[in-house]
């Protein structure tokens, strides 16, 4: 068997450069550095904020920006936990309108994303017309809905006029305006989780619904055994994403009642309650204090929906 030698450069010919320490140290922690750019980004545009915040909010910063400040430790935490006339009634506010627009927008997104799963005669344009709430802004939105239910030149009274029915004071009256508001956000954003439901039908296998058709399954018992529980990962998603994003509205609500929510704060949520404390009072150690406690609240929720969602796929 012949054996292999190894062999050896010739004397005096040129050998490879070693690799410089550094260079070697920068092809260890490439990762690291090219992702550098983006995580400094994020520190400069979200960390520091927020650092800055929960400075203030242990601050009694009032009156002009440039004013002297002292610290006051969780004095502001103090006051904000005992304010049973604004705080509070403004995170029930907010838990109502999350939790009634959420449960609006999945239940109608649902619906409407299984009428366009299956095809039909133009059904292009039937999803282009239910798309369209999202292309206006929500602060035109809300000016476009104020008009329309005006109490005395909106065209939501004079329809229940045709009917024999009285004015109803949509956006003035003291207990309709949260209501009102929620249907505005409704309109306008459930065609997002249609367009999440939808991706998320299309999708899906047909073997499936193939094999429960031909065992004599129903239409109800189809959807309820097959189609939801391979469904819940994407309606998780969608939970997740428009409940935070209804959670922290505020362009409509602002657009609609102006400050303070309204004369009697009926539509005042957190975020509302926040910029007026910044913004009308000046109060920026108070309001740091309650925009702090409501991006816990935040953090929170999307814990409490990433955990329900990881127990779901189990």
């Amino acid at each position: 068997m012949a054996t292999m030698t190894a062999t050896k450069a010739p004397r005096g010919a040129p050998t490879a450069p070693e690799t410089p320490g550094w260079l070697r140290w920068v092809d260890d922690h490439r990762k690291w550095l090219f992702a550098a750019p983006a995580m400094t980004f994020v520190a400069a545009l979200i960390v520091f904020p927020l650092a800055w915040t929960g400075y203030l909010s242990l601050t009694d910063a009032e009156g002009s920006v440039r004013a002297e400040s002292e610290f006051v430790g969780l004095q502001n935490y103090f006051d904000v936990f005992t304010d049973t006339e604004r705080f509070w009634p403004a995170v029930g506010r907010t838990a109502t309108f999350t939790v009634v627009a959420l449960l609006f927008e999945v239940v109608l997104g649902m619906a409407i994303a299984l009428l366009l799963w299956r095809p039909f005669k133009g059904q292009r344009w039937v999803r282009v017309a239910i798309l369209m709430p999202l292309v206006a802004t929500p602060v035109a939105v809300g000016m476009m809905w104020r008009l329309i239910f005006d109490p005395n030149i909106g065209l939501a009274n004079q329809l229940l006029g045709w009917f024999g029915a009285g004015p109803w004071p949509w956006l003035a009256g003291q207990h309709s305006a949260l209501p009102t508001t929620i249907f505005i956000d409704v309109w306008q954003w459930t065609p997002m989780v249609v367009l999440i439901l939808l991706a998320g039908l299309t999708s899906l296998s047909e073997e499936p619904q193939e094999a429960a058709r031909i065992d004599g399954a129903s239409t109800w018992q189809r959807f309820r055994h097959v189609t939801l529980p391979l469904l819940m990962p994407t309606l998780t998603v969608a939970i997740l994403l428009r409940g935070i994003d209804a959670l922290k509205t505020f362009d409509i609500l602002y657009a609609t009642k102006g400050r303070g929510g309204g004369s009697f704060h009926e539509v005042e949520t957190l975020n509302v309650y926040a910029y007026g404390l910044s913004f009308d009072y000046n109060e920026y150690g108070v309001s740091s204090t309650v925009l702090i406690l409501f991006f816990l609240i935040i953090i929170g929720a999307m814990w409490a929906l990433t955990a329900r969602r990881k127990e779901a796929q189990r």
